[in-house]
């Protein structure tokens, strides 16, 4: 036994011993002005870009790495991509910290530069991009999928976002029963809607390069047998491209299977909701109407106009204000009976359009005074009004998929309207409907000057990515009707504005 473990000893510090040597061939400069912490940063890029480009990568980049990871104090699982990132950071937690905005960006700083924290972040750097963007090939089980989410969110976290944040997703969106230190779990609170920070110098956009890669791994999963299996279908992380995936392949499930599909999409309805709820209370909710008398109650009180108003009956001596008279705001608000219809193209290229707006509709239709009609349409339109106050129901009843004949939806959408002044069309689609261009504008251009408030929009996602028919887009400006930017927080603040 003695003999074993000496020679399993001289084994690993042999090995240990040639993988310094190789490691300082890499990282000992020849030219003494060569700063050799840059050669061991090199190193570990060299290594990630040989593993994510060359699958033949060579031998020593590997070893060099191992002994660069080791040297600065980090765990070699950092250069296993087996290994995910929450299960290096549950056996050292200290790391959570490091991966929090590592790479956000930063503005310049003309100080001396920390040669070894550089060294570090590269090595962790690494490990987050190889895990994310080196997804494989072949079929995708549901824990693989949940691993590759888990790890994307730990990207985001490190570009100073949210889990689920670029990708379109709900932002917080984290691994499952994680411990405190998860992705979900962001100590200083970074990111957030309306918080993303400026990555517009990251080439190509990394958002819908991430949405991509988890769309992939989605369509190579053999998502029934997953779905049949409920210990299976439980790994599941809901996200925009699942979502999608479930309702396409809907009308194909059955029992068991469909039951966990329902679950699945239900799950993501109600944290959809929850975050666009939050943003329609948050938005403009009209003028005030100073008819109505204020009430009379403690959180309506404006201290700073009552004292303004009682400043006669300051008492210099007694060093007392006495107050005659209080003052209350004004908190009720102008609202009349509004007509909201909303049109969404279901064609496959606008499934989080039509998820987020299916949504957002419900939302609006349980707002007092607001007749909220939603119609869906690909080569056939569906009026899902009836559902309109649920949306899981409304998807439910969607059909992804095939072409785009927006005549046909104009022709159910325009006996809805009653009041031209006092209803607005949201129309979410990408606009390309080939050779039926010129009467969908010609029936947008009626509606427009009947006195409808007509909104364009080219698509409704939390990241704002938009693809609009150049054509279209022309047209609609000059009509004096610009196409929205796609993100979903400009559609609220109009639609709340016009319905105040």
């Amino acid at each position: 036994m003695t003999e074993h473990t000496t020679e399993h000893t001289t084994e690993h510090t042999t090995g240990h011993t040639a993988a310094s040597e190789r490691s300082a061939a890499y990282t000992t400069p020849q030219n003494p002005d060569v700063d050799p912490y840059d050669n061991r940063r090199q190193v570990l890029y060299w290594r990630l870009l040989a593993r994510l480009f060359d699958h033949e990568e060579q031998a020593t980049l590997e070893s060099a790495s191992l002994a660069v990871v080791e040297d600065i104090g980090l765990p070699p699982a950092l250069l296993d991509p087996q290994a995910s990132v929450d299960s290096v950071v549950q056996r050292h937690p200290e790391l959570a910290a490091e991966f929090d905005g590592l790479m956000a960006p930063e503005p310049e700083d003309d100080g001396a530069r920390d040669r070894p924290a550089e060294v570090r972040r590269a090595a962790l750097v690494s490990k987050v991009l190889l895990n994310v963007f080196a997804s494989g090939s072949g079929t995708v089980t549901a824990g693989q999928l949940t691993r590759w989410q888990s790890d994307a969110g730990w990207l985001e976290r490190a570009l100073g976002c949210k889990p689920g944040e670029l990708r379109g997703g709900r932002a917080g969106q984290g691994a499952k029963g994680g411990a405190a230190t998860g992705p979900g779990s962001s100590p200083n609170g970074t990111g957030g809607l309306g918080t993303t920070p400026d990555l517009s110098r990251l080439i190509p956009a990394i958002g819908p390069e991430l949405g991509a890669i988890e769309a992939d791994l989605v369509k190579r999963m053999r998502l029934r047998e997953v779905l049949a299996d409920p210990k299976l279908a439980a790994q599941l992380t809901p996200s925009m491209s699942l979502i999608e995936q479930l309702l396409r392949d809907k009308n194909n499930l059955s029992g068991v299977a469909l039951a966990n599909a329902k679950a699945l999409i239900r799950r993501f309805v109600d944290e959809v909701a929850e975050v666009l709820r939050t943003q329609v209370e948050k938005a403009t909710a009209g003028a005030l109407d100073r008819s109505v008398p204020p009430k009379r109650v403690f959180r309506n009180l404006d201290i700073d106009r009552t004292i303004w108003k009682n400043l006669t009956n300051w008492s210099p001596e007694e060093e007392r204000l006495y107050v005659d008279r209080l003052y209350y705001r004004h908190t009720a608000r102008k609202t009349t009976p509004q007509r909201l219809i909303v049109v969404v193209d279901q064609s496959g290229s606008m499934v989080d359009s039509m998820v987020n707006c299916t949504i957002l509709a419900s939302i609006f239709a349980g707002l007092p005074k607001v007749d909220v009609h939603l119609i869906a349409y690909d080569t056939r339109a569906l009026d899902l009004t009836p559902w309109v106050n649920d949306p899981f129901e409304a998807l439910l009843r969607t059909n992804l998929g095939g072409g785009n004949d927006g005549p046909v939806a104009m022709a159910m959408a325009r006996p809805k309207i009653t009041d031209p002044r006092d209803t607005v069309m949201v129309w979410i689609s990408d606009f390309y409907e080939f050779d039926r261009s010129q009467p969908l504008f010609e029936g947008i251009e009626a509606v427009h000057r009947s006195g409808v408030k007509f909104i364009p929009v080219g698509s409704v996602t939390s990241s704002g990515r938009q693809e609009v028919n150049p054509w279209f887009r022309e047209r609609f400006k000059a009509l004096g009707t610009p196409v929205l930017s796609g993100h979903i927080r400009k559609l609220v603040h109009e639609l709340k504005t016009f319905l105040a």
